[in-house]
């Protein structure tokens, strides 16, 4: 049963992240909606993470839902990959040094700030 916990939250943020690409434009060839999926989805998984820590009443298949399902669907690290490949072979450098960076820093931010805003400070 655990499985169909996971599959429909991947399902949910797979969706989320397909329609961020419709309405994200790729400006000047950066890859805003990788970034912003990406970004969106750390901090959600703070926020979740943070809300399990803070109830620990909280079902186990919900956390299968969240956190497993809907983060790991709504998030992509195979398209970032492809996507910094891709800035490479392009000789765009200074792009792809931008994209990988931000997407590093900002992302372990947004899951910072998820957990604080649940109240955890670590």
């Amino acid at each position: 049963m655990s499985y169909l916990y996971v599959a429909f939250g991947g399902a949910l943020g797979s969706v989320l992240r397909y329609f961020l690409s419709l309405v994200i434009p790729k400006a000047a060839g950066f890859p805003w909606p990788t970034f912003v999926a990406n970004i969106l989805g750390c901090l959600c998984i703070g926020i979740f993470s943070g809300m399990f820590l803070k109830c620990g009443t909280l079902s186990p298949n919900l956390k299968l839902f969240l956190v497993t399902g809907f983060c790991g669907g709504f998030t992509t690290f195979s398209t970032f990959a492809n996507e910094n490949l891709a800035l490479l072979q392009s000789g765009k450098i200074g792009m792809f040094i931008a994209y990988a960076l931000a997407s590093f820093v900002l992302g372990v931010a947004a899951c910072a700030a998820g957990l604080y805003l649940m109240g955890f400070n670590r």
